[in-house]
């Protein structure tokens, strides 16, 4: 691990600013830009905020109140030993939207911040308007892929699975953090890694995950997705997700997405009860609101304003 990285290195300047909120007993660095109604942005592994530098200007300036958080254990947020469980994160993102001063909220998730967007809608449907997921199956679709699809989704899923390996995390950080470029690499779509902003993107993501204790909270979220399987808080936690989702769900998904396949994704819809929208993106893998930002930013209006 590189010793002098520390958390100014997710201070990037732009047309937004930063500060630190409170919610759910721990401390988030959120970045806004805007005013009107509420849509918080939430990012996925090996990410930070900065994954909607893109989204956060052109939201704010068609009309919204665009949010983008460091989540529990990343970029410049607090950094707890505990509370990497999937109830736990949902409620992060529930006392965001009420310490951000509001009773609701749109959310956008991409990769693993989808996944909490899936979860926070289910559990608290009162806070969620409409909900925006790219790059996430529903928890109990995913769950169901990796059961019944070993050579898909069980075999796509296997770099996630070394991170239960004790100690992963300095195998993570090791050499600069090379193996979180390594992931942004495999898991993005062909073009996009060959571009100019990529690279600076992976520096930037590269640097985040060596600010202390990062990668080790970065990991616990896959520790606590596995252990739970054989526990009994991991069985209320599925029970909990049978729950409909009540807002109406927009879900992107990239064609060449090779860490959640496009086919686990797809069957989603079953959890929603209120309007559903299904959208697979081609030429885009893991990361559409990078590889396709335009598209993907139009696609997040369109379904903020049909509210």
């Amino acid at each position: 691990m590189n010793r002098s990285v520390d958390d100014t290195c997710v201070m990037i300047d732009g047309p937004w600013s930063h500060r630190f909120v409170s919610a759910n007993g721990t401390r988030f660095h959120v970045v806004e830009a805007g005013t009107g109604p509420l849509v918080l942005f939430l990012h996925g592994f090996p990410e930070f905020w900065y994954a909607w530098h893109n989204q956060l200007p052109a939201v704010a300036d068609a009309g919204f109140r665009a949010v983008a958080v460091d989540l529990r254990g990343y970029g410049a947020s607090d950094k707890p030993p505990r509370g990497y469980d999937g109830y736990t994160m949902a409620g992060d993102v529930a006392g965001l939207i009420r310490a951000l001063g509001e009773r609701s909220a749109i959310l956008v998730g991409g990769g693993y911040g989808g996944m909490i967007g899936w979860a926070t809608a289910a559990f608290h449907p009162k806070m969620v308007r409409r909900l925006v997921v790219m790059g996430a199956a529903h928890p109990l679709r995913l769950r169901a892929g990796l059961a019944a699809d070993p050579r898909g989704q069980l075999a796509a899923a296997k770099p996630v699975l070394r991170f239960q390996v004790p100690r992963f995390e300095h195998v993570l950080t090791r050499d600069d953090a090379e193996l979180v470029g390594g992931y942004l690499r495999r898991w993005g779509a062909p073009d996009w890694v060959t571009r100019e902003e990529y690279r600076d993107y992976e520096g930037c993501c590269r640097a985040a995950m060596q600010i202390p204790q990062a990668a080790f909270c970065a990991m616990e979220t896959y520790r606590w997705a596995v252990r739970s399987a054989l526990r009994l808080q991991g069985y209320r936690f599925v029970k909990l997700l049978q729950q409909p989702v009540t807002a109406p769900t927009l879900q992107l998904h990239g064609a060449l997405d090779p860490a959640v396949l496009p086919r686990t994704a797809q069957g989603s819809g079953r959890y929603v009860l209120a309007e559903y929208e299904w959208r697979l993106l081609p030429n885009a893998a893991h990361f559409p609101h990078l590889e396709q930002p335009d598209l993907v930013t139009g696609e997040i209006l369109r379904w903020a304003k049909a509210g």
